[in-house]
């Protein structure tokens, strides 16, 4: 039986998240890299809202000079460790709106499909504070252009029938999306709005498809244990037997540059 979590609770969710959620669009990563004009070599990089590191390794692995993770969530913070054993990337324990990071201390922050979760005001003032002068802040999101293929079509408007107007939280392609980049030009802490994005084709097995679903948090709340169970077991019944789904994903990078 699914459990029932709070909105933006990703307790107990954390192995799915890890192991299921796909990869950014490297083409994107590599503009934002262009972007904050440095080196990579020379770029202090924070990931806030890590999760459990999907973008965070992303990035380290393009080889910045350092790396610092910032996951609320000890769950999600416990197994991005664990996924980063491998690698020089930072821990910590601290949020949008209190990071913990000394001031001026970092060239790039990011949230990667985090930004919905957090205080706009609160956030882009702690930002402000930890970026270093002329530092960009990036939010993205990987969403699923769905459209693209008809089994996903089909899949989504099953959640309809089980509950109507579901609203997305977490889609990358509604609610703090529509207006961020009106938001972020009217912010007193950032300026010289930038947006990219790409797209990308995973093929997943089953497995992970059915996984990701389970990763997520806005369904698991909105429709309540016993219809999240009936939607998985739709989707299971759906996909079975067949060796691959062909998803295909749109990264959507907004960024902006410190002011003063």
């Amino acid at each position: 039986m699914t459990q029932a979590l709070k909105s933006g609770d990703f307790t107990g969710l954390a192995k799915d998240y890890s192991q299921h959620r796909p990869d950014y669009c490297a083409a994107v990563l590599e503009g934002l890299l262009g972007l904050v004009g440095k080196p990579a070599d020379a770029i202090d990089f924070v990931d806030v809202g890590a999760g459990t590191g999907i973008w965070t390794r992303m990035v380290y692995d393009a080889g910045v000079r350092s790396v610092t993770a910032v996951e609320p969530n000890d769950d999600m913070r416990a197994n991005g460790t664990a996924d980063s054993q491998h690698t020089l990337i930072r821990w910590l324990a601290g949020s949008a709106e209190q990071t913990g990071l000394s001031s001026e201390s970092a060239d790039w922050l990011s949230m990667a499909s985090s930004f919905h979760w957090a205080n706009f005001d609160l956030a882009t003032q702690e930002f402000h504070r930890v970026l270093r002068p002329g530092g960009y802040f990036t939010a993205l999101w990987n969403p699923r252009l769905i459209e693209a293929n008809p089994l996903l079509v089909e899949i989504e408007a099953h959640l309809d029938t089980l509950r109507p107007n579901i609203k997305r939280v977490s889609s990358g392609r509604s609610g703090i999306t529509e207006t961020l980049t009106e938001q972020l030009r009217a912010s007193p802490y950032f300026e010289n709005v930038v947006y990219l994005e790409g797209l990308h084709v995973i093929k997943m097995t089953p497995e992970r498809y059915l996984g990701a679903w389970r990763s997520v948090n806005d369904l698991r709340v909105q429709l309540g244990p016993e219809n999240f169970d009936a939607f998985l077991e739709f989707v299971e019944k759906r996909i079975a037997g067949m060796k691959a789904i062909e998803a295909t994903y749109l990264t959507r990078a907004w960024s902006a540059r410190r002011k003063g």
